[in-house]
């Protein structure tokens, strides 16, 4: 119960911290109405609602995860912060794919499968987000494609 109570204290405050960082956002006047300002205040207002939510009705015993899952929570964590750093330099292709196919082995260890997933998230997503919804994607960055021509 108490882990609970803590987890929800701390996820309330980072929510409020969130929410406060969200109100420092400058708009322009020709912004959306579900903006850059105001799309991440909702994301934090219903953030401290299921922390509230969960410092009011605790779990009475919480089952603790194994040290097995928290290692590939950690892996998760790494590689979506590689992935954050490496879209810009690699573009959305490479990364998305071999972020995809990290986390898709981690759901089932299957090698062919994940390299499958990965590679097919990577392009289905980036003709969603380029054509569909016509987002301003790059496939690889330039100094990728800087390298690759130094070395055609």
């Amino acid at each position: 119960m108490a882990s609970d109570r803590i987890f929800g204290l701390v996820c309330l405050t980072i929510s409020l911290l969130y929410i406060a960082a969200s109100f420092q956002i400058r708009t322009s006047f020709l912004s959306d109405p579900v903006g850059p300002k105001s799309f991440p205040i909702m994301i934090g207002v219903v953030a401290a609602i299921c922390s509230a939510i969960i410092l009011a009705k605790p779990d009475p015993d919480p089952a603790w995860p194994k040290a097995k899952i928290f290692g590939a929570l950690a892996v998760a964590v790494i590689a979506l912060i590689a992935y954050s750093y490496l879209l810009k330099p690699l573009g959305f292709l490479i990364p998305t794919a071999i972020v995809a196919g990290i986390l898709s082995f981690q759901i089932s260890p299957k090698k062919i499968n994940a390299i499958g997933a990965g590679l097919g998230l990577s392009i289905g997503l980036y003709f969603i987000f380029k054509f569909a919804l016509g987002l301003s994607l790059v496939g690889f960055g330039k100094p990728l494609l800087a390298a690759l021509s130094l070395s055609i």
